[in-house]
């Protein structure tokens, strides 16, 4: 059972995991490639929790449909392989701004309360995650509250093809032993989650074949080990 003690030591080994970062897995569905001129659609971030022993898993899912921003252009081909209908009464979609003031509210809450100095994102492909979340951030005029690296990401595809040998994000999950259906793949909420699950097995796993403390390891090769 844990304890009132025990957030403390958490918080300090989630801060020491990353190097003070703070790892959130986000995923974005969008109207193009281009993430100055194509509309985002739909934003998802998931936060990590580790415990006592250092394992990482999955916290909590903030997920948003978004409004197209005006003149943003959405090319159909875009839509298609989304399968994002954007006349849908079920997609209750709300305005850019509100959606990137919530995720980075979110985001920022628990960058401070695992006393880490910012976050990181995590994304299967990151890069392109990053530059639509980067600039949502600058035409919301919200670049100095955006707790995330402006430019330093984790990527998943690459950590997955050293893990399984394997860069798609489906046939990584399967290898991974990780349920995933491609029914549900390309929404925002399920990537950014199955990219969680994900991440979080590849973290553990290295720990477990003792890649982790680095600390320790260092000390022992110091020590001639």
């Amino acid at each position: 059972m844990s304890t009132a003690d025990d957030q403390p030591t958490t918080s300090k080994r989630f801060a020491e995991r990353f190097r003070g970062f703070m790892p959130v897995i986000v995923d974005v569905e969008t109207g193009g490639f281009n993430c100055h001129t194509d509309a985002l659609l739909e934003v998802a971030a998931v936060t990590l929790k580790m415990d006592e022993h250092g394992w990482l898993s999955v916290d909590a899912v903030h997920s948003y449909h978004l409004d197209p921003f005006e003149g943003a252009n959405i090319e159909q081909s875009a839509l298609d392989f989304t399968g994002i209908d954007l006349n849908s009464d079920e997609r209750m979609a709300v305005p850019e701004l509100l959606a990137m003031e919530e995720v980075f509210h979110a985001v920022k809450r628990k960058v401070k309360e695992y006393n880490c100095t910012r976050a990181v994102i995590v994304g299967h492909n990151a890069h392109f995650d990053l530059g639509f979340i980067n600039a949502a951030a600058l035409r919301c005029e919200l670049g100095k509250r955006n707790p995330f690296h402006l430019f330093s990401c984790f990527d998943t595809a690459t950590l997955a093809g050293l893990a399984y040998g394997h860069t798609v994000l489906a046939r990584a999950c399967q290898i991974a032993g990780i349920e995933f259906s491609n029914k549900e793949a390309h929404s925002a909420a399920y990537d950014a989650l199955k990219t969680a699950e994900l991440f979080c097995g590849i973290v553990n796993k290295w720990q477990q074949l003792g890649g982790w403390p680095l600390g320790e390891i260092g000390g022992e090769e110091e020590a001639g080990v």
